[in-house]
């Protein structure tokens, strides 16, 4: 599509703008739902459907974040872009092998030769080809310093760039790049007001009211660089943990768990954050929230998660109306429960054990959560007037509720190493099928037998350990 043909799909006036700009380098610092993968993947087609009118070939990779981000420019981007163009396309999936490894990649073929790759975005992914590049949300891509040092020589021949994001805090190339005083880089900024001025349907309000953080509305939104100086995790730390495959039961592999509950009714959310432990790292399987739950869901929801998965150690709020859901939990599972009362020191050691983790990447969450990144990036350390250190985030109803579960799952998997063995009360006995599911037929041998069930395999010794 050129300045005097008709647009082949109907689009905003901040679309336009972007299209009808050739700049080189281009950087488009867009708000959340705004379409800018939409719109930067019309790029591509077009400028292939122009190459293939003027019967020449061009090439373009989109580097996405992950693979299933990758996966969507392809199939909601350029493919139904190219159909709207009634552009016929070759398209194909493969593994595509690198210097550091084996990565998927989705592809489809233009006219004359041309072609466009989508791949996940890492260092190896950027040196590989000699293309034009789309950087896809790049504020939120692991090593972007790294890629950008892999990629930049690969374009240097005239290639074209394009980077489009939402922020993400005060760190990473993004930043840089968009906060850079130079004449480079043609920049475009569309926040959630400039797009519903120029046509896209939205209710400003309504979303948020939805979104109910005024920091994640401010940066999602907004695209306000958040400071980092006062975060316990800098929004660049929690990306570098996220994983596509976190996050989903549908992962879980069977291995030791590791649970962290905290406990809200009315106000604050009731969290449960289930961990597994994969080699020296600590998968998110799953992640339960209630709010305004009565005990016996809550109850009900924790029951199910002890079922369904072989938990070696859960961490429970016990502070205040959590001294009876302590309690009740170790009658129904023993020793595997400990109560945590939430004292200055005892969430000191908490986060520490947490930040640590985040630091050495041994802890996996899932990808593109922006509530969950919020919650996680709100959490501050601030001095006392006694000049001990305690932390807050009371910037919404939650108060960090997610980030407390867990860091307390991540506590229940630390520790020093103790025997484990797990007998349950009397009157209750396991029956084959998912951990922790219990009859009421309950005798001697059924308790021996239990005992060894729970016994963790030689040289995967499960942790222990309080505060």
């Amino acid at each position: 599509m050129t300045a005097t043909s008709r647009p082949a799909l109907q689009i905003y006036g901040y679309q336009r703008r972007w299209l009808l700009d050739k700049s080189r380098f281009k950087l488009g610092k867009f708000a959340r739902q705004t379409g800018k993968t939409f719109t930067t993947t019309l790029e591509v087609v077009d400028d292939g459907y122009e190459a293939a009118v003027q019967e020449r070939r061009t090439r373009w990779v989109i580097l996405s974040r992950g693979e299933r981000q990758a996966r969507e420019a392809m199939d909601e981007g350029v493919k139904r872009h190219a159909q709207a163009y009634k552009i016929a396309l070759d398209a194909r999936e493969y593994d595509w092998q690198g210097q550091e490894g084996s990565y998927r990649a989705l592809e489809v073929d233009l006219p004359y030769g041309g072609r466009i790759t989508a791949l996940p975005a890492n260092p190896d992914t950027a040196r590989g080809f000699s293309a034009n590049v789309f950087l896809d949300e790049f504020a939120f891509h692991k090593d972007s310093h790294a890629i950008w040092k892999a990629l930049f020589p690969v374009i240097s021949a005239g290639w074209k760039l394009r980077v489009t994001s939402t922020p993400n805090g005060k760190s990473g190339k993004f930043y840089e790049i968009d906060t850079a005083d130079d004449e480079t880089w043609s920049r475009h900024v569309v926040d959630i007001y400039q797009a519903v001025a120029d046509g896209l349907p939205r209710n400003i309000e309504e979303l948020r009211a939805g979104i109910a953080d005024e920091d994640a509305w401010a940066q999602e939104y907004e695209l306000q660089y958040l400071d980092e100086a006062s975060a316990w995790l800098s929004y660049d730390l929690i990306t570098s943990c996220e994983e596509e495959r976190a996050g989903d039961p549908a992962q879980y592999q069977g291995g030791p768990c590791f649970v962290g509950r905290d406990i809200g009714r009315r106000n604050d959310l009731h969290v449960i954050t289930v961990l597994e432990q994969v080699g020296d790292v600590l998968w998110e399987r799953e992640r339960i929230e209630q709010k305004r739950k009565s005990f016996a869901d809550m109850d009900e929801a924790f029951d199910e998660v002890m079922r369904r998965y072989l938990v070696a150690r859960a961490c429970v709020d016990q502070t205040g109306m959590g001294e009876k859901v302590v309690e009740d939990a170790q009658r129904r599972y023993g020793t595997r429960v400990e109560g945590v009362l939430f004292t200055g020191p005892s969430k000191l050691i908490m986060a520490t054990s947490g930040k640590e983790a985040f630091e050495d990447r041994t802890v996996r969450i899932p990808m593109g959560d922006a509530p969950y990144r919020a919650d996680l990036h709100k959490l501050r350390r601030v001095a006392s007037a006694t000049g001990a250190p305690r932390f807050v985030a009371e910037r919404d109803d939650d108060h960090a509720d997610r980030t407390w579960a867990l860091f307390l799952g991540i506590h229940a998997a630390s520790g020093p190493v103790t025997e484990y063995g797990y007998r349950p009360v009397t009157g209750m006995n396991r029956l084959s099928g998912p951990p922790g599911r219990y009859d009421d037929d309950f005798d001697a041998d059924d308790r021996r037998s239990d005992a060894r069930m729970f016994r963790p395999p030689l040289g995967a010794r499960l942790r222990g350990g309080g505060i």
